[in-house]
């Protein structure tokens, strides 16, 4: 490696030290296994993917018991999905962690 080589490879890097975290969009093209197509020549599988809390699916029990019976609460189902987590065309917003290596999906885009 040459001089000016080296100077350039240490600017570079002294440039993404002071950019840790890039914030990038996308759309899941597949739920399981899990892909986020960022553009048309990067598509991120699970093992490059971080998943918030957020974007994962939950569900609770509206279920109650009064005197003896149990009933769901205004004729909803038990399991009342509150978050559906990610589906297929679902636009979302990432984190790129220093490095390139980890996406964060941190949320879902509003339409």
């Amino acid at each position: 490696m040459n001089l000016i080589d080296l100077i350039k490879s240490v600017a570079v890097k002294a440039v993404e030290a002071t950019n840790p975290v890039h914030v990038l969009f996308g759309t899941v093209v597949s739920e399981k296994p899990l892909e986020v197509q960022i553009h048309q020549k990067l598509k991120l599988t699970e093992e490059f993917l971080i998943i918030t809390e957020r974007v994962t699916r939950y569900e609770v029990n509206l279920e109650h018991n009064h005197g003896g019976g149990t009933k769901a609460l205004s004729g909803m189902l038990t399991d009342t999905p509150i978050r559906t987590g990610l589906k297929k065309g679902d636009k979302v917003v990432l984190l790129r962690v220093q490095g390139g290596q980890q996406f964060v999906v941190l949320d879902k885009v509003v339409k």
